[in-house]
């Protein structure tokens, strides 16, 4: 690897320094999530090895009445705040809902994508004409820091799609101290867990018949290639995904097919890979009930009471941050 001492990159162009400069190589997941990427997740929701989204819909179809008694005891207003939004399919099911029932709330979807962002509020803006909306595009932490204070109402955040599910233990627990600190004593926060189960129906999961999870895996590079000036050949690597039902936890790699150098210029170095060299890209952390409330507990929450699909694949954890004296 040839490197210059006079490159000081930051955020996208230092992590992907960072990543393939590893022993193992390794690229940050927080960045598959451009426009291409958010529509290939998209794509990936349909799929049906991706039993995700189809057992989180069921929860929201089925006990909505539930959500939104546990959302709205008080019988008071309240801000419902989506982090990581996408394209709001299961969420429109409690929108409806609760537009139904003449609940006062409004809906802020907040995604790192303008374009997702532009997408979903068009979309409800047609099929729920009468809903308050205040979408936002930017870091999570940020906005929610501004959200604090500007508003007396209850917020209810909610974290789909088990998408904590990327994070491993250490980043998953100072994911929710952050969120802790920007919530309200009366705010709540819903948390989607994908549960363990058995591992082949997980690994089916990553590794679709189609080849979507490794369009959306390969985006990446040609993200780095747009972006940074590389030369990833996306047809020199491949996709390849495990799950190690002892460490609970499905890991996706994109392998160097062949010996190679790619060359990237926002960072004036070249990186060398040797043929079938890893670069890790994603976990996917499955979860127990066990560590569903330890995870609750180290952050500053309490769990008030999780949502099961038919199958007991999946749940939706609601908690309640935990008042310190």
């Amino acid at each position: 690897m040839q490197s210059s001492s006079q490159i000081q990159p930051s955020g996208f162009a230092a992590d992907v320094l960072k990543g393939l400069s590893a022993e193992p190589k390794f690229l940050s997941s927080k960045y598959f999530y451009d426009d291409e990427g958010s529509r290939l997740f998209q794509e990936i929701m349909k799929l049906p090895e991706y039993y995700l989204t189809r057992a989180e819909f069921e929860i929201f179809a089925e006990q909505t009445p539930k959500i939104l008694e546990a959302f709205n005891a008080e019988n008071s207003p309240f801000d419902l705040i989506e982090l990581g939004a996408g394209d709001g399919t299961k969420t429109a099911v409690l929108i409806d809902y609760f537009l139904q029932r003449a609940t006062n709330f409004t809906y802020s979807p907040i995604d790192i994508s303008q374009e997702a962002v532009d997408a979903l509020s068009e979309k409800f803006n047609a099929e729920f004409p009468h809903l308050l909306m205040k979408p936002k595009t930017g870091d999570y932490f940020r906005i929610l820091e501004t959200l604090k204070t500007e508003s007396q109402r209850r917020k209810i955040l909610l974290f789909l799609g088990s998408n904590i599910g990327n994070f491993n233990q250490e980043q998953a627990e100072e994911f929710f101290r952050n969120l802790r600190t920007v919530m309200n004593e009366n705010d709540l926060l819903l948390v989607g867990f994908d549960l363990q189960k058995d591992p082949r129906v997980i690994l089916l999961a990553y590794d679709d018949s189609q080849g979507v999870t490794a369009a959306f895996n390969l985006n990446l590079l040609a993200r780095i290639n747009r972006e940074l000036g590389a030369n990833f050949n996306l047809e020199n690597f491949s996709h390849y995904a495990t799950y190690r039902p002892t460490e609970c936890a499905a890991r996706s790699f994109l392998i160097s097919r062949k010996t190679q150098t790619v060359r990237v210029e926002a960072l004036n170095q070249s990186f060398d890979f040797k043929a079938w060299e890893p670069i890790f890209m994603e976990i996917s952390q499955k979860y127990s009930l066990e560590m569903i409330n330890e995870f609750a507990e180290a952050s500053g929450f309490q769990v008030v009471q999780n949502f099961f699909d038919s199958r007991q694949y999946y749940a939706d954890s609601l908690w309640k941050p935990v008042t310190t004296r």
